[in-house]
């Protein structure tokens, strides 16, 4: 079946993501199954067909067990051929220690990995990653130093494609991230200075596990310690309230003495804004 055909107001976008990959004869991208890795893949296949591109999935802890079932699945219905390659950010001094560049640390491991591992072995020409036009102009994406340094493409962000524009073309390719709500590293539930280890990220995917079984769509449970803050969008902060005791007691078997439900709702990106005076407004 043809593919359909480029809606008028993306027509563009789409020219412009073409000519940012015009020329690369193997392209490898970092895929993680979130919306824009999702489009940067999909839209990598129909412009240069499945036996032009590789999907690689980095794997480690900080990559939530239904966020590495979901890049599977999804990977799968697109046609694409998918590698996971097993990234060691942990083992980095400087990774753990949780500075505002933390980000930075693990682009750079997943980036090194796949020069190291991939790049000869499946004959890849160039990497892309997919962030995008909102994602170039904030200050709390230290990643993209690391991607610089590696001479990794961003095809999303030369074509201009901000969020909105991504899940524009997320809903015309049909993929099922289109609504998919951000889903950040686990890692990034951690107030920054405070050490990142596989023990505390294990017990934000547990609560953060049992808070999206009430049916709530989005969730960040902020680790503090013994305590675990939870934030939910305000649409959604009833749910969460009704749920309040058996919840509680959920988390502190997980292993938090105190449960704090942040009546403030949800902010993305919180603790590195916080970091560096800043507030995204997404409360």
């Amino acid at each position: 079946m043809a593919p359909e055909p480029v809606p008028a107001h993306l027509r563009a976008h789409v020219d412009a993501f073409a000519r940012a990959v015009d020329g690369v004869g193997r392209l490898g991208v970092a895929y993680s199954g979130g919306v824009d890795s999702s489009v940067l893949l999909a839209l990598a296949l129909r412009l240069l067909g499945p036996d032009r591109v590789l999907a690689v999935t980095g794997v480690s802890a900080s990559l939530a067990g239904r966020d590495h079932a979901r890049a599977r699945a999804q990977a799968e219905g697109l046609g694409a051929r998918m590698v996971e390659v097993r990234t060691r950010e942990m083992d980095r001094d400087d990774y753990r220690r949780n500075g505002v560049d933390r980000c930075y640390f693990c682009k750079d491991e997943l980036f090194t990995v796949i020069s190291a591992e991939l790049v000869a072995e499946h004959g890849l020409d160039a990497v892309a990653y997919g962030e995008n036009a909102d994602d170039a102009l904030r200050p709390d994406r230290p990643g993209s130093g690391a991607a610089t340094e590696h001479r990794v493409l961003r095809p999303l962000a030369d074509a201009r494609m901000d969020k909105k524009t991504v899940r524009e073309v997320a809903a015309w390719l049909g993929l099922p991230t289109a609504q998919t709500p951000a889903s950040p590293c686990l890692a990034s539930r951690i107030p920054h200075h405070q050490e990142v280890t596989p023990e505390k990220l294990a017990q934000v995917e547990a609560a953060e596990d049992a808070v999206l079984a009430l049916g709530i769509p989005e969730v960040r449970v902020r680790h503090h310690g013994d305590t675990a803050r939870v934030e939910v969008p305000m649409a959604h902060l009833e749910t969460l309230l009704a749920a309040r005791e058996p919840l509680t007691a959920q988390l502190r078997q997980i292993g938090f003495a105190e449960v704090i439900l942040d009546p403030g709702g949800l902010q993305s990106g919180r603790f590195t804004l916080e970091a560096l005076g800043l507030s995204d407004g997404t409360r």
